[in-house]
């Protein structure tokens, strides 16, 4: 065998225990949709241990950087995929092919990439959007539940996004996200102007 056929049947070996790894982590099929993806999202912390946002090429339908590293929307793109076989990159991917006018033109591009259109914030928010899965943004704890999508942005312009986790008996909402230091569980939600507010599929 090739050798460059030898490190793709490698790498993509890898990814498979490294999903089947991630999918152990989450409850059976038969619990509440949003306690499985806050637990698919957990089961990255310790796992993504760094933010990176190179452009990269991956499979189709079902790609994925190495688990080890990745950006905020990967985190969402790994929890919805491992919880609830819900392929983020398939569908963002199909629906701008068919409606490539309804989402941002930020990066100029002229048709879509299916190895980054799902992992830019925007484009997900745009998504969600089109799903009906919009919600109204809300600085009061009450109004969120844990499996919701929380979008921000950093510094007032970097747009951010991660899942609601839990919330603290003061008030405080946690959320999985990965804003530079890999996949952690922390009181993010409230740290940055919210832009959006997002509740699909659980």
């Amino acid at each position: 065998m090739a050798l460059g056929s030898v490190l793709v049947a490698s790498c993509s070996k890898a990814h498979q225990a490294e999903r089947q790894d991630a999918a152990e982590t989450v409850p059976d099929q038969n619990s509440d949709p949003a306690a499985r993806l806050v637990a698919a999202a957990r089961g990255q912390i310790g796992v993504t241990l760094s933010y990176d946002p190179s452009y990269t090429g991956i499979d189709y339908p079902g790609g994925d950087v190495p688990r080890s590293r990745g950006v905020c929307t990967d985190v969402i793109i790994r929890a919805y995929r491992d919880a609830l076989g819900l392929d983020l990159q398939k569908l963002v991917h199909e629906d701008m092919k068919a409606n490539f006018a309804a989402y941002p033109n930020n990066w100029q591009l002229r048709s879509p990439d299916r190895n980054i259109d799902h992992r830019r914030v925007p484009n997900l928010q745009t998504f969600f959007k089109r799903q009906g899965a919009s919600l109204p943004v809300s600085s009061d704890p009450a109004a969120w539940q844990v499996g919701d999508i929380f979008t921000s942005k950093v510094g007032g312009r970097l747009p951010h996004i991660g899942i609601v986790s839990r919330r603290a008996d003061d008030g405080r909402l946690f959320a999985v996200h990965n804003i530079g230091r890999g996949a952690r569980e922390e009181a993010v939600v409230f740290a940055h102007p919210l832009d959006g507010h997002f509740r699909w599929r659980v």
